[in-house]
């Protein structure tokens, strides 16, 4: 059973001493912390961090949140990459979003009771509803769901800028603040191949966030949201207290 999930932004910059010496994304930072932490807060068994990566899997073992695949060397990297265990055996290494769920989780004090699940755009709408409910099918559990929208926002933007971002982002955006009934509904029927071409990296990570509330009543608050640097990042907790 859902209880409480946090969705936080992919960046690597949420995650201090990344960009340098500049402080980027403070406010979406100090937001992230707090959804997570209250994910940690919350009576759970177990917590999953959702995130986007290369191929379908789930991390096994010894995995260290290290943010090497960003070109960011553990010295510069202000928050401490402690190695956690998860289910399994084996030293898996983490996709960069799943990186950060790990960082965020770290800094709320989480280390037990954790497993990380990576997704694809191309496993498919029900294929990702299904694995969320998979993922709270054995008690109450928490969910860190990884992952923004539009990297394609302006000539600042990491990507090359598209015009269809600014409406695309907003609609998905202003659904999940309000997550009802009918939010959801327009969140499953999120166009994935329009999502994968304007880079929104959220898209597979929501799909199962959707599968593991269900039916359940949910109530969301938006922490914080920006287009910094040219891509839309947004905190969110969905509460189905």
């Amino acid at each position: 059973m859902l209880v409480v999930a946090a969705l936080v932004p992919d960046t690597a910059l949420l995650v201090p001493g990344v960009a340098g010496g500049a402080e980027v994304l403070v406010d979406v930072r100090d937001a992230a912390v707090a959804a997570v932490a209250d994910v940690v807060a919350a009576d759970v068994e177990a917590i999953v961090v959702v995130a986007p990566g290369p191929v379908p899997r789930e991390l096994r073992g010894t995995v260290r949140p290290s943010l090497a695949a960003a070109g960011v060397p553990d010295g510069l990297v202000g928050w401490a990459a402690d190695a956690v265990t998860l289910p399994g055996e084996g030293v898996d290494v983490p996709s960069v979003p799943s990186a950060v769920g790990l960082h965020l989780l770290l800094q709320a004090g989480r280390r037990r009771s954790l497993r990380v699940v990576e997704v694809t755009g191309h496993q498919g709408v029900a294929t990702l509803a299904a694995l969320g409910r998979a993922l709270v099918d054995d008690g109450p559990t928490g969910l860190v769901v990884v992952g923004s929208g539009s990297a394609r926002h302006g000539p600042d933007a990491p990507l090359a800028d598209d015009p269809r971002a600014p409406d695309h982002d907003a609609r998905v955006l202003a659904d999940l603040a309000d997550a009802g009934t009918e939010a959801r509904a327009r969140l499953a029927a999120d166009d994935g191949e329009l999502a994968d071409a304007l880079a929104v990296r959220g898209w597979a990570p929501w799909q199962v966030l959707l599968g593991a509330t269900g039916e359940r009543p949910v109530r969301a608050r938006l922490l914080a949201q920006s287009t910094e640097l040219g891509a839309q990042h947004a905190v969110l907790v969905w509460d189905a207290r």
